[in-house]
Order: structure tokens, then C-alpha cells, then sequence
């Protein structure tokens, strides 16, 4: 809570009288109203009744380009309405996965004439009808008007509500205190009644406790007042009590929940909340009978809020680092599959009007051949939730095979659901899992499951986008690399290039072998910065410049594509290795611009590292200048040109890895180059983690000019 002068007790003190009023006339249970300081571009919540702050920690400070509902409306200037929390779930994925509780939502503008000002939020119990009625429209949107002016006139006296004030929490309305009989009597019949009994305020804290209720958790009452009980009560430190509480506080509906105090003994809570609180009816069950036995049966499992929002927002963190379709898939069969107790699933996505499945796990083949290439106009329940947009859940196989006659492909399966992904309103595709035993689908799962299939829209929607991207690039980087070596009489070259693995996209690497004339010929190695389309494109450009140049002494080669880089002005910098092979003077001339040293094995095979003077990246400084080395290069003599790929590994020294690929060319003397590239291919995927490209060019002098 920020700090309150006077000028400003009587602005908030407006602001707060709208909230109080809008929780009165319309019923509300939560209110959240924010303020959008001038010339910024995130509201703030200014004033928050019905909940503790804690509960609105993710939303104090609200992005206005942010996919929630108060900033919807004030960008679009009109009141956005959520009849149900399935609604939310489909809409807005990440509030529900936050608040998975049941209630309705109103968000509406707050503006004066064309000034937006704030917005105002404002949530029902399930239990309001799915619809606002007019007269309940009419309310919220003179409720805004009034804090509209509020803030107009707090501005206009030169105290306007800034981004620096405090949130203002107001707080719950106490009951009117009763009589001293009437309290003896209330008093009186709480003690008549079995089992134990607490109150908890809107924080948690334990107001009130009797005896009995003491003696059931194991605890002296004294010690429990005021303390929060899944904070006291160790037994009791499980997510799943803490969110009853966090549901029944903000849905406004009674819950329970029974947890196992040790060393064996069952307590059932139930929870009746309300404005003020929250009352706690405490009872202890039968010993040794657990949940399922009281309940008379094994019910189907349904994760627990706490536990599913664990699992989805590990999902949702964990898929933000998927790159790729198939990592997208990969990672819903890791995590849903056990997590959520899914015997089967399958992902389908959209391309040209039909599904195509992505990947399945527990399906059978027959039945994924019905759903492969079902056109989005099919009756199939793939297709069908496509076109609806609604998801679709078969409790038993009956309800399924009574709406999808090649069901009987899969009889292991009791229950289905068929959830559409869709993100920034397109269709991407359909998630289906299947469950061994039947369940009823109540609104609390279906609303986690289309959560789910949220984040997953998003994710896939983002994987397809990438692997588009690097389809292009990979198009282009094979265009822009040499197809085949040029023979050249008196060398025997051989090149390769790998690519890094999934998830790092493409990169910049090239290589090249040019002829200059007939006892000339030059070769070039290099490596763009960046793993993406704009790498592989300068790469190409790169790779022309040196084309253009060759046959100019390496020091100039270097020098004239540098300006090029300079003044592309790419924001991206290159290293790069040019040799002229003067194969008449049985010479090499060297220039280096950062590049990985090139190594030189003698004839006799002895292996060197060599450490050439160095050179500033390309594109870095557009006067700088490149030494050149001159070696000599006599029959049987090999170069190996690299990029670092193939010698980083994490943990290593360069120096180290760059000497341990030296031995390996060295061993490989007297085999023709092909065999002696295959040879270090084989090798860098042993050695190194592939999380970079690599290209490798190997160049050796012939004993005999014909080769």
C-alpha cells in the first residue's frame, strides 16, 4: 500500500467509494479497478476488494498489449463479459491458469471523451447467470463514468493518481457485531454441535478456533490464532489446502478437502466462505478409511488445482523453449501423459484445409488413418471441433461410437476429449487424448483442458513459424553453398558441412574452392554470427565478395569484403580464413579475419596447429588491415579448414579440442580426402554437442600433378 498524503485521501478515497459501490449494485464478489498513468502504456491496479493482494500479485502492473481481459477492453473500448471460467480458459489461457476457479468476469473501459484512464474488473460467483442482463451493463458503465471522473478531478487539482501510489486494498466488511444474548446463544449452539470449527479472514489466518477443532488438527488453540494453518500445521503444508481456499475465497463457494494428519489420522475440512472470511467446519473420518473408501469408490483421477496449475505452468515454461513442431509434440507426451494420467494422445494440425497428424502416442494406426487428411469440413470430431470452435468431451466409448461410427478401431479407450488449438483467431489444429476409464468431464476439468490447449495453440503456432523460418533457411544456405567442389589438378579437396542440431536453426558457415588459373587456385572457410534466415543471407554475400576478390593477395581479399560488410552495416559480424594455393611454388599465402586456426599436416603426418597473426572480425572496423603468413605446402602436405563447431565443446579448452582434432587429422595420413572428411565428421559427433554448424574444407597437395 502506497503512502497517502491528503491531497490524495480524498481521490482515492473517490476511487475507492465507486469500487464499495460496484461491489453493492451489481453483486460483485471481487473488485480490481485500475488507473493508466499518462504517457505510459501498463495499467496499474489502484484499488482491489473481495481478495488479499496476494491473490492479484501476477496483475498489479497489466501491459496494454497484454492478452487479458481489462486490457482488451479498454483497447478495444468496450466491456468484455465471461460467463463461465471454461470461457476464460478458451479465451484467455494464462489468467486461467492461474485463477482455475469458477466465477464470471466483467472487464470495462474507463475512459473520458477519447482519454483512456484505467479499467475496471469486476467477478461473480458461478452461480450469476451466463449472461449480463442491461440493466447490469448499464451499472458497470456508470460505475466507470464515476471513476472516470474521479480521476479527471483528482488530475485536475493537480494530485493526479500516478505510477508511483501504492495498490490500496480495501477492507472486507465486518458483521454488525450482536447483541451480548444473541452472542451467548450463537456461542451456545457451536458447542452443542460435533467436530471443530475455525474462521480464517481473507488472508488465510485463523481468527477463531474451538477446542474440539484444536484437539482435531493436534494443536493447542492459543498457539493456532492468527497464524495461517498450512503455515502451522506442517501436516497441512500440501498446495492442494491452500488452494481450496484460494477457490472457495474467490468462486464464493463452499469446498473441502481431506488430509491425512499423522501418524494415521483422516480430517475432513469443509469450507463455507463469504465477504468476510471464511468459516471451517473440522470432522475427523473414520480411521484407516482413506478418500476413496469414504467416498464408496475409486473415482476417476482429477488433478487438483494446485497440482494441475504445478504441471501447466511447467508445460507452459518448458514449451516457450520448444523450437520446433516435433519438440512441441515431444514434450506434451513427456509432461501430460503421466501428469494428467492420459493413456493416449495425439496432435493434429492444419495445413491446406486438412489435419495432419504430428505425432500420437497409444492410438492405433487404424484409427490415426481416419483422422490423417480429414478435410476441416469432415463430420470427424477432429475436424468438427475446427469448425465449432467448442470442445468436445465423450464421457463413455458409447457417447463416442455413437458419434463416430470408426470409434470401435479403438475399444481400449472409455473416454475421449477433442480440444481445438486455435491462436490470434486461426485454427492450427486438434489435440485429442484418451482415458481408460470414464469420467464425468465436470466444467472445472473441461476449463483446465482448454487451458491446456491454449498454451499449446501458442506453442505450436510458434513451432510451425520456426520451422517454416528454418526450412527457408536451410533452402537457402543449400543454394548459396557450393553444390560440388571444382576438380583442380595437382589438389584433392573435400568439404563438408553439418548442420547444428534441432532447435539452434541454420547458420552462416560456408566454405569454397575456387580455380584462379592453371597453377593457381584459392579457398576460403567462414562463419556468420546468428543461427537464421538473415545469417544465411549474408553468408551468401559474404561468400561473393571473396568470389569477386580472389586471386588479389589474401591481405586485400580480406580487407575489400570487410568494407562490404562495413557498409551493408549488417549488425552481425564474420570470421573468415582465405588461402591462395600457389601450387606451382608448392607455396600457401594466409590471412586470417578471427577465424579458427587452420592446421597443416607434413608429409610425413606430423600435425601443426597454425597460429596465424590475427585479424579483426569482418564488419567489426572498416579500416582494419590483415596480415598474410606464407607456408609452404610441398607434395603430400594437407590443410584442414574449419569453423569452431567442430572444436567447441563446453568444459574444454579450446587449445585442448583444437589439438585433439589435430591428432585426428593427422592419423588419417595417406587416405584419399573424402575418406579423411568422413573420418572427422565421425569424430565431431562423438566429441562435440552439435549445438553449433560446422564446416570443414580439407585440402592436400598431390605427390603427382595428375593425381
Amino acid at each position: 500500500m502506497g503512502n497517502r498524503g491528503h491531497a490524495t485521501d480524498s481521490a482515492e478515497s473517490r476511487l475507492d467509494a465507486v469500487v464499495e459501490r460496484a461491489m453493492r449494485d451489481t453483486g460483485a464478489t471481487v473488485a480490481l479497478l485500475y488507473v493508466l498513468p499518462p504517457g505510459t502504456s501498463i495499467l496499474r491496479l489502484a484499488v482491489l476488494a473481495g481478495v488479499p493482494s496476494e491473490i492479484a500479485d501476477p496483475w498489479v502492473r497489466v501491459p496494454l498489449s497484454a492478452p487479458l481481459p481489462v486490457s482488451d477492453a479498454l483497447k478495444d473500448r468496450g466491456l468484455v463479459w465471461l460467463g463461465s471460467q471454461e470461457e476464460l480458459a478458451r479465451r484467455y489461457p494464462r489468467p486461467a491458469l492461474v485463477l482455475p476457479y469458477n466465477f464470471s468476469l466483467a472487464a470495462s473501459p474507463v475512459f473520458a471523451g477519447a482519454e483512456s484512464l484505467g479499467g475496471l474488473v469486476l467477478l461473480w460467483p458461478s452461480s450469476h447467470p451466463e449472461q449480463l442482463t442491461e440493466q447490469e451493463r448499464a451499472t458497470v458503465r456508470g460505475i466507470c463514468d464515476d471513476a472516470a471522473r474521479a480521476l479527471v478531478r483528482a488530475r485536475e487539482r493537480g494530485h493526479p493518481i500516478t505510477a508511483d501510489h501504492g495498490l490500496w486494498v480495501i477492507p472486507p466488511v465486518a458483521a454488525a457485531p450482536a447483541a451480548p444474548v444473541e452472542a451467548v446463544a450463537a456461542a451456545d449452539f457451536v458447542a452443542r454441535l460435533p467436530g471443530g470449527f475455525c474462521t480464517l479472514d481473507t488472508s488465510g489466518r485463523i481468527t477463531h478456533i474451538n477446542e474440539a477443532g484444536a484437539d482435531l488438527v493436534g494443536a493447542r488453540a492459543e498457539e493456532l490464532r492468527g497464524t495461517v494453518p498450512w503455515e502451522s500445521l506442517r501436516w497441512l503444508a500440501d498446495p492442494h489446502s491452500e488452494d481450496r481456499y484460494r477457490g472457495a475465497l474467490v468462486s464464493r463457494e463452499p469446498a473441502s478437502f481431506v488430509a491425512l494428519r499423522p501418524p494415521d489420522h483422516w480430517i475432513s475440512f469443509s469450507l463455507y466462505p463469504d465477504a468476510s472470511g471464511i468459516s471451517v467446519y473440522i470432522t475427523p473420518v473414520d480411521r484407516g478409511a482413506p478418500p476413496a473408501r469414504i467416498a464408496g469408490h475409486a473415482p476417476p483421477f482429477t488433478p487438483g488445482r494446485a497440482f494441475a496449475l504445478y504441471h501447466l505452468m511447467h508445460l507452459a515454461a518448458t514449451l516457450t523453449e520448444a523450437v520446433g513442431i516435433q519438440d512441441v509434440v515431444e514434450l506434451i507426451a513427456e509432461q501430460l501423459v503421466p501428469a494428467f494420467r492420459i493413456q493416449a494422445l495425439a496432435v493434429l494440425t492444419v495445413a491446406e484445409g486438412r489435419l495432419r497428424i504430428e505425432g500420437h502416442r497409444g492410438f492405433g494406426d487404424e484409427l490415426m488413418e481416419c483422422f490423417e487428411g480429414a478435410p476441416l469440413t469432415s463430420d470427424a470430431p477432429v475436424a468438427q471441433v475446427l469448425s465449432t470452435g467448442v470442445p468436445a468431451f465423450y464421457r463413455t466409448f458409447d457417447e463416442f461410437r455413437r458419434a463416430f461410427r470408426p470409434a470401435s478401431l479403438q475399444e481400449g479407450l472409455a473416454a475421449w476429449a477433442f480440444l481445438p488449438l486455435f491462436a490470434s483467431g486461426r485454427p492450427v489444429g486438434t489435440l485429442v487424448f484418451g482415458y481408460d476409464r470414464t469420467r464425468p468431464f465436470e466444467p472445472e476439468e473441461r476449463a483446465l483442458l482448454t487451458s491446456i490447449a491454449g498454451l499449446i495453440a501458442q506453442a505450436l503456432d510458434r513451432a510451425r513459424l520456426y520451422d517454416t523460418k528454418e526450412q527457408l533457411a536451410h533452402s537457402l544456405q543449400a543454394h548459396l553453398l557450393p553444390h560440388t567442389l571444382p576438380r583442380i589438378g595437382g589438389l584433392d579437396v573435400a568439404a563438408r558441412y553439418l548442420p547444428a542440431t534441432r532447435g539452434m536453426g541454420i547458420g552462416g558457415d560456408f566454405y569454397d574452392v575456387i580455380p584462379l588459373d592453371s597453377t593457381t587456385a584459392a579457398a576460403a572457410i567462414g562463419d556468420v554470427q546468428g543461427h537464421n534466415v538473415t545469417a544465411a543471407a549474408l553468408m551468401g554475400q559474404v561468400r561473393t565478395a571473396v568470389h569477386a576478390s580472389a586471386g588479389a593477395p589474401p591481405a586485400e581479399v580480406l580487407a575489400r569484403t570487410n568494407r562490404l560488410l562495413a557498409d551493408l552495416d549488417a549488425d552481425l559480424f564474420t570470421s573468415c580464413l582465405y588461402v591462395h594455393l600457389d601450387l606451382a611454388g608448392h607455396r600457401a599465402l594466409l590471412a586470417t579475419a578471427g577465424h579458427p586456426p587452420p592446421l597443416l599436416r607434413h608429409p610425413g603426418g606430423e600435425t601443426e596447429v597454425l597460429r596465424l597473426p590475427p585479424g579483426l572480425l569482418l564488419g567489426v572496423d572498416r579500416d582494419a588491415r590483415y596480415p598474410t603468413t606464407e607456408i609452404p605446402l610441398p607434395p603430400g602436405a594437407a590443410l584442414a579448414l574449419y569453423t569452431d563447431g567442430l572444436v567447441e565443446v563446453p568444459g574444454i579448452d579450446i587449445d585442448r579440442s583444437t589439438a585433439a582434432l589435430a591428432e585426428q587429422f593427422g592419423l588419417n595420413t595417406g587416405r584419399p580426402m573424402e575418406a579423411v572428411a568422413d573420418s572427422l565428421v565421425r569424430y565431431a559427433k562423438d566429441a562435440t554437442p552439435g549445438s553449433d554448424d560446422i564446416a570443414l574444407l580439407l585440402i592436400e597437395a598431390l605427390r603427382d600433378e595428375g593425381g
